[in-house]
């Protein structure tokens, strides 16, 4: 058993821990899929139109995947220091670096009035956006679990990951609000646009605030008391658990390919183009923030689930409800009905949350405590690039190509199929102890090809 001291435990405390985690995602995620949105709806025209309509959206969209490629620059800045300075330490510096950066966005110049300078100044702020994303989610993530009691980690670890449907909710209702109310028409694309990108300066002082506010995880606290960091903890992991990176990615890429479909700004940007479906862009963004709500409901639900039934079970039947979804989804959007979209995103929507609320739990319970922030931050950041960096590219390059968005939905499935085969290779490891102290259980038994199976594990 562990010696770290057991803390005396309240709901207060519980309650800070949560909402800490929470609010400090949303803000973060908020900023992230603000430029997403933006770029499937008008930054093709403001900052990349001298290349032509079709190849301006796809450079518009590739911006967007541009930010996963420095994702792993973050995830090993922010866990080698992490794993060395403490969880709560890189939760505050990359909230500040993506609020900076999304700031600044909404004062860019456009291309029309600063040439080729100004879509070199938008993807160094997407760059930036990148990084900051790659070091963030894994110190959220090990604040909540670190934190949790043993039997509601599933729970817990589902706190940073609702930040991401209220993110993209945030994001969506933001821009609807904008886009249908405050600046319609013209308006929006003349500066409209630019209110959701500045209101971040506002949601980062609140964010920093409550963030201040909770304290070091107690797994790090004991790592810092008795001196034992890691002094390199990214040569470490990669020299000891490079399998099992390479199959935690793996298991977030299927997720991560189909949630950029709505987070990426496909879906928004195919419904709305004039030369396409031509859809009412504010109804297009309103259906998108009702299945963000969804998303957000069945994320909650898949925490409690991954307590109880194990995350593992948890993540198949996820694969399992999102894989069936993946051709009705486009059908129903291709009526050109919003009701009938609305229904699609919301049936996405159950296997989203399901596959996405217990990769908080499964990833911290697979990596070793003194190098565990550096193993989450690299396989969250290397499955964005595997699933969703160029998802929205991919899918505007294969309608293109075919014609059709069955290829879309084809291109979903194998995603998500090769997810699932990773989730069935790894070990289930629910309730293993995190502490420092079980260092020795925690580096053998986390996929079925180690014969050194843990005595607690119980797959």
């Amino acid at each position: 058993m562990s010696a770290i001291p057991l803390r005396q435990r309240s709901s207060a405390t519980d309650r800070r821990v949560a909402f800490a985690t929470i609010i400090g995602t949303t803000i973060e995620w908020y900023d992230f899929f603000i430029y997403a949105n933006a770029a499937g709806l008008v930054f093709a025209k403001l900052f990349f139109e001298p290349a032509g309509n079709d190849i301006a959206l796809l450079i518009s969209f590739a911006s967007v995947g541009l930010s996963f490629l420095f994702r792993p620059l973050g995830a090993f800045l922010a866990g080698h220091f992490g794993d060395r300075l403490g969880r709560r330490a890189m939760l505050v510096l990359t909230l500040i670096l993506m609020g900076a950066a999304t700031t600044l966005i909404g004062v860019l110049p456009t291309y029309e009035t600063a040439g080729i300078v100004a879509p070199i100044l938008l993807l160094l702020l997407r760059i930036l956006q990148g990084i900051s994303a790659g070091g963030e989610w894994g110190g959220a993530v090990l604040m909540a679990v670190e934190h949790a009691p043993r039997s509601k980690r599933g729970l817990f670890g589902s706190f940073p990951q609702l930040g991401v449907p209220l993110g993209m909710l945030l994001a969506s209702g933001v821009l609807s609000l904008m886009s249908g109310v405050i600046s319609p028409g013209d308006a929006f694309v003349e500066w409209g646009w630019r209110v959701p990108f500045l209101l971040s300066f506002v949601l980062i002082i609140v964010g920093f605030i409550v963030r201040r506010s909770v304290e070091e995880s107690p797994v790090f606290a004991e790592i810092a008391t008795r001196k034992q960091q890691t002094r390199v903890p990214i040569v470490e992991l990669f020299k000891k658990h490079w399998l099992l990176v390479i199959l935690a990615a793996l298991v977030f890429a299927g997720n991560n390919a189909a949630g950029y479909m709505t987070t990426g700004g496909y879906i928004l940007s195919y419904a709305t183009a004039p030369k396409g479906l031509a859809m009412d862009r504010t109804q297009v963004l309103l259906a998108v923030t009702a299945s963000a709500a969804l998303w957000f409901v069945f994320t909650l639900i898949a925490g409690f689930l991954a307590d109880s039934i194990g995350r593992k079970r948890t993540y198949l039947i996820g694969y399992a409800c999102l894989m069936v979804t993946f051709f009705p989804l486009f059908w129903l959007i291709n009526t050109g009905n919003i009701w009938a979209m609305l229904l699609g995103l919301a049936l996405f929507s159950v296997g989203l949350g399901l596959t996405y609320g217990p990769q908080a739990a499964l990833y911290s319970e697979l990596f070793p405590a003194s190098i565990r922030f550096s193993g989450v931050a690299i396989s969250y950041a290397f499955g964005a690039i595997i699933g969703g960096a160029f998802a929205p590219t991919i899918a505007t390059a294969l309608v293109q190509a075919t014609g059709t968005t069955m290829s879309v939905s084809a291109y979903l499935l194998i995603v998500a199929l090769i997810s699932t085969g990773a989730v069935l290779v790894i070990r289930e490891r629910r309730g293993i102890d995190l502490g420092i102290d079980n260092q020795a259980e925690q580096e053998v038994g986390a996929t079925i090809f180690d014969s050194r199976v843990p005595a607690r594990s119980d797959a």
